[in-house]
C-alpha cells in the first residue's frame, strides 16, 4: 500500500550515509521515578518521545545534545512524562540562536502549556495538540468515545509521526478526565529507492551526467546514444517499505480494551499467511508490566507477527547499573571515605522490586526484550536494520570503584580511618595534646565555640538534613538541582525546595520503599522562589504523593511558596489532582504569624500594604547597608514583603508545626528575584534527662540571594546555617549581577550571625565536583556539601573536621581549578 503522498520519499543511495535508529533513554531506570524517553535519530532530524524528570542530566551524562533535539512528542499528559520539560525548555531558551523545541501531544496539552507559561517564557513554548480539545468540550465527550485518528502529528522527508488516541472505558455517567488520555505513535519512515544500476544505463546509451539524475528523481529521458526512451524502472530496483515504529503508552487494562479494538492498527497486522499490508519493524512499550503480562496483552503483541518488541514500561532489566555513573562513582568515593555524612546508596530494593513490579522472567508469547539504558533498534542504513546493544553500559560494582580511588590515592585509607574515630570520641575535647592530634588531617581544635545547649544529649532520631540536590541552574554531571530533605523521622518531615529529580534522589538515598515512606509522611514543602531549578520536581512528589495515600483518609499536603507558584499549580490541577493546598510564603512571615495569633478580625483573609506597615518592612532604598549596596539594584526594591493573612490555612499549618515538632516555620524575604524567601525552622522546647529545659535547634536556610540583613538577622545565633555559595570569590562582580553570593560572603554572613556551623550549597556548574574556595576563608565552623550528604544534628560538632578530608579525595580537582583560574 502506498503512504500517505504528503510524505517526501528519502533517498539513500549507496554512496550516502544515512543512519536512523530509535534508542531508548533510561531517564528512571533505575530509580522508577520517571517514564524514560525514546529517541528517534536521523542524521538531520530528531524527536524525543517524553520528557520525564532527569532528561537533561541524563543527556549531559550521555553527551547527547538536546539542542539537536527538533520535536517533543508526549503520549500522556502528566508527572511523569513532562517533568523534565521546564528545566529543558528553559535551558533551550537559554542557548539562543532562536532554537525553540516543538511540543506535540493530544488535546489535554492545553492546561499544561497554560500552566507552564506561569514562569516560562512564552516565546519558550512552541506546542501544538492533536485530537479533540477535552478541556473545553469534555461534556459533550461524557461517556463516550474519543475520535481516535490518526492524527498528523509532524514530520520531515524522512518520517512521518502520525498519533492513534486511547482512552479508558468509561460508564455514561462518569467523564473523561484531561490525563486519561494516552498516546500510540505511528513513525513511518519514507520509502528507500531502490539501487541504481550504472551498467543497465550503459546498456541503455546514457552517458554519465544530468540524465541519471533525472532518472534518480523519477523521470524518464531519451537514451544518448539509442532511439529510446528510458524509464526509471529499466534501471533502478523497485523502492522498499521504510521501516516503522510503534511507540505504545497504554497505562491501564481499560486502555488496553480500546486498544486492542483500534481499526488504525489493522493494516500492521499479520494475516494467517504471517504478511501484513504494511511491517512493522519494532514496537516500544511504555505499558506498564500489569498490563504487558496479561495474556490479552500479548496475544494483541502477537497480531503483529515478526516484529521486534521492546518492553520499556518500568523494565527491571540491569537495574541495579546506576543511570548517572558518574555521580554514583563520587557517592561510592565519599560514603567509604565517611559513611557517616554519605551513607551507600541504598540498594536492597533491586531484588523487592522484581517481585513487587512484575517483571520476573515470563514466557513471552513474541519475540521481545527487556529494554536496557542506550538500547537501539538500528532503522538505517537497512542492510543493519535490529538489535544494537553496543552502547549498553555495563555493571561497574562499588568495590571495584574503590579499589581505582585506593590506587589513586593510597593515603585514602588512613583518611577514612581517622574520620571513623571522631565517631569513637566522647567529646571533643579542647584539652586534647598535639601529641594525641598528630598526623589528622582534621584537627579537633580548629573550631573553639561551646557546644550549643540546643544540641545536649540531642538524640539522632530527632533531625537529619539530607543535601538531596546542590547545584545550580540545572542538574549536571555530578550534582542535581535544589532540595533539602529535613528529616524529623517519626514525626514526620519536610522538603525545603524541589528542584528537577529530587523523588530519583530520595530513591538514591532511601530505597524504593524508603523514599515512598518519606513521600507518605511529608507534612510540607517549602519553594523559596519561582525559578525552576527550585521547584520543577513539586509536581511529581505531589503525584506520587496522592496515589501512595489513595483510600487513605490524610489532609492535602501543605505547599508553601511565591505567589508566582500559586499561579501554576493551581493551574496544573486542570491536568490532575496534585491533592495539595497552598500557602503565600508572605503568610509565614513573622508579621503575618503575629498576626495570626491575634485571631481575624475582619476577614479570614487580609493583605497590609507595605505603606500601613511602615515599621516591618526592611531594606529602605536609602538605607546604608554593605551587603545591599553590593546586589543587582534591578532587585534590590522587591525586597518588600506584604503582611499576608490567611487565618485558616495558617491555623492548619500551626497544627502540623505542633506535631512535628517544630516551634516556628517563619518566611523572610531576600535579594534575588522577585518574591524570593529564606526560611527558619525553630525546634520546640524540650526536657533533658535532669528535667531542666533545653531550646530548641535552629536550622536556617538563606534560599539564593546575595548576602543581606535579613539572612543575618533571621540566622541569628542559628544551629545550622545553609547558604547559598555560588559563586567562587574572584567572581564577585558575577554574583552581584546574577544576585548570587559568594563562597566568602556567604561565609561572612553567617559569622555576622553568630551561626554554629554553616554549609555551603548550590554550586555553579562550572565547579562540576568541588567549588574552589580560597585559603584566605575561615572555614573553622562550616562545610561545602554534595548531593545525598546527610548531617544528622547530632554530628554537627564533627562536621568542620570533614572538610580538609574531602580536599584530599578531590585534590585532582582542586588543583585542575586552580590550573584553569590562572
Amino acid at each position: 500500500m502506498k503512504r500517505n503522498k504528503q510524505m517526501k520519499v528519502y533517498r539513500q543511495e549507496e554512496s550516502q550515509s544515512s543512519n536512523a535508529y530509535v534508542q531508548i533513554l533510561g531517564t528512571g531506570m533505575d530509580t522508577h521515578d520517571t517514564m524514560p524517553s525514546i529517541l528517534l535519530f536521523f542524521d538531520n532530524f530528531r524527536i524525543i518521545f517524553n520528557a520525564g524528570e532527569g532528561l537533561q542530566r541524563f543527556c549531559a551524562e550521555h553527551k547527547i545534545k538536546l539542542s539537536k533535539i527538533d520535536y517533543v512528542c508526549l503520549s500522556r499528559v502528566c508527572s511523569e512524562t513532562i517533568g523534565g520539560l521546564p528545566g529543558l525548555l528553559l535551558t533551550l531558551a537559554g542557548i539562543g540562536e532562536g532554537h525553540s523545541v516543538k511540543l506535540r501531544g493530544p488535546s489535554n496539552l492545553k492546561p499544561l502549556v497554560h500552566a507552564l507559561k506561569s514562569f516560562i517564557p512564552h516565546a519558550s513554548i512552541c506546542a501544538e495538540r492533536f485530537g479533540v480539545n477535552l478541556s473545553s468540550d469534555a461534556q459533550s465527550h461524557t461517556g463516550s468515545s474519543l475520535p481516535e485518528g490518526p492524527f498528523f502529528v509532524c514530520g520531515s522527508a524522512a518520517v512521518k509521526v502520525s498519533a492513534i488516541l486511547l482512552q479508558p472505558c468509561i460508564s455514561e455517567d462518569s467523564s473523561l478526565k484531561p490525563s486519561d488520555v494516552s498516546v500510540v505513535y505511528i513513525c513511518e519512515l519514507a520509502e528507500i529507492k531502490g539501487k541504481f544500476h550504472n551498467e543497465k544505463a550503459d546498456a541503455l546509451g546514457l552517458n554519465p551526467g544530468p540524465k541519471r539524475r533525472e532518472l534518480k528523481n523519477g523521470k524518464s529521458v531519451k537514451s544518448d546514444r539509442l532511439d529510446i526512451m528510458v524509464h526509471p524502472s529499466d534501471v533502478i530496483d523497485p523502492s522498499t517499505q521504510g521501516p516503522v515504529v510503534l511507540i505504545v503508552d497504554c497505562p491501564t487494562e481499560s486502555h488496553a480494551g480500546k486498544l486492542f479494538i483500534t481499526q488504525s492498527l489493522g493494516k500492521y497486522y499479520a494475516n494467517l499467511s504471517g504478511e501484513a499490508l504494511e511491517t512493522v519493524n519494532c514496537v516500544v512499550h511504555l505499558t506498564p508490566a500489569s498490563v504487558v503480562q496479561t495474556i490479552n496483552y500479548q496475544n494483541w503483541m502477537k497480531k503483529f507477527g515478526s516484529v521486534q518488541h521492546i518492553m520499556a514500561g518500568y523494565s527491571m532489566k540491569n537495574m541495579n547499573i546506576p543511570i548517572l555513573k558518574s555521580s554514583a562513582r563520587i557517592t561510592n568515593q565519599l560514603s567509604y571515605l565517611c559513611p557517616q555524612f554519605f551513607p551507600a546508596p541504598d540498594l536492597e530494593f533491586h531484588e523487592h522490586q522484581n517481585a513487587e513490579m512484575g517483571m520476573e522472567p515470563v514466557k513471552w508469547i513474541c519475540d521481545s526484550v527487556l529494554a536496557e539504558n542506550l538500547l537501539k533498534f538500528t532503522l538505517l542504513p537497512h542492510s543493519q536494520l535490529g538489535l544494537d546493544k553496543s552502547n549498553v553500559p555495563g555493571f561497574i560494582p562499588s568495590s571495584q570503584v574503590i579499589s581505582d580511588l585506593l590506587l589513586e590515592i593510597p593515603e585514602i585509607v588512613e583518611a577514612a580511618q581517622q574520620i571513623s574515630q571522631f565517631w569513637c570520641e566522647p567529646t571533643v575535647a579542647k584539652g586534647d595534646s598535639t601529641k594525641d592530634r598528630e598526623g589528622l588531617i582534621g584537627d579537633p581544635s580548629l573550631d573553639q565555640s561551646p557546644l550549643p545547649s540546643c544540641l545536649e544529649n540531642i538524640r539522632r532520631d530527632d533531625a537529619e538534613i539530607v543535601l538531596l540536590g546542590t547545584c545550580s541552574s540545572q542538574p549536571s554531571k555530578y550534582r542535581n538541582v535544589s532540595s533539602i530533605f529535613v528529616n524529623l523521622f517519626a514525626k514526620g518531615n519536610l522538603l525545603l525546595d524541589c528542584g528537577e529529580g529530587t523523588l530519583a534522589q530520595l530513591k538514591r538515598r532511601y530505597g524504593m520503599d524508603g523514599a515512598a515512606d518519606a513521600v507518605k509522611n511529608l507534612r510540607c514543602i517549602w519553594i523559596s522562589h519561582i525559578h525552576a531549578d527550585h521547584h520543577a520536581g513539586l509536581v511529581r512528589i505531589l503525584a506520587l504523593r496522592r496515589d501512595l495515600l489513595k483510600g487513605t483518609p490524610h489532609e492535602p499536603l501543605h505547599v508553601i511558596g511565591p505567589k508566582y507558584l500559586e499561579s501554576f499549580l493551581y493551574k496544573y490541577k486542570d491536568l490532575e489532582d496534585i491533592d495539595m493546598q497552598f500557602l503565600d510564603c508572605r503568610s509565614t512571615s513573622q508579621a503575618s504569624w503575629d498576626t495570626f495569633k491575634r485571631g481575624p478580625v475582619l476577614t479570614d483573609y487580609q493583605t497590609f500594604s507595605p505603606d500601613s506597615m511602615k515599621d516591618e518592612h526592611v531594606n529602605d532604598e536609602n538605607e546604608e547597608d554593605g551587603c545591599l549596596q553590593r546586589c543587582s539594584k534591578r532587585q534590590k526594591t522587591n525586597i518588600y514583603v506584604d503582611n499576608c493573612v490567611d487565618y485558616g490555612l495558617q491555623k492548619s499549618l500551626s497544627e502540623v508545626l505542633k506535631e512535628m515538632g517544630l516551634a516556628r516555620l517563619i518566611s523572610f524575604p531576600v535579594v534575588h528575584c522577585p518574591e524570593s524567601f529564606g526560611v527558619i525552622l525553630k525546634a520546640r522546647e524540650r526536657v533533658n534527662n535532669d528535667g531542666a529545659l533545653i531550646p530548641g535547634w535552629k536550622v536556617v536556610y538563606s534560599g539564593d540571594t546575595r548576602p543581606c540583613t535579613e539572612v543575618i538577622q533571621a540566622a541569628e545565633a542559628a544551629t545550622l546555617l545553609i547558604h547559598e555559595a555560588t559563586f567562587e570569590d574572584d567572581l564577585v562582580e558575577e554574583a552581584i549581577a546574577r544576585n548570587h553570593s559568594t563562597s566568602k560572603e556567604a561565609m561572612e554572613v553567617g559569622s555576622s550571625a553568630g551561626a554554629y556551623r554553616i554549609i555551603l550549597t548550590h554550586f555553579s556548574q562550572r565547579y562540576p565536583k568541588i567549588p574552589s574556595i580560597s585559603s584566605e576563608i575561615n572555614l573553622e565552623k562550616a562545610s561545602i556539601d554534595f548531593d545525598l550528604m546527610s548531617v544528622n544534628l547530632a554530628d554537627l560538632p564533627i562536621l568542620p573536621r570533614i572538610l580538609p578530608y574531602l580536599k584530599l579525595l578531590f585534590k585532582d580537582d582542586i588543583t585542575r581549578t586552580l590550573e584553569c583560574d590562572v
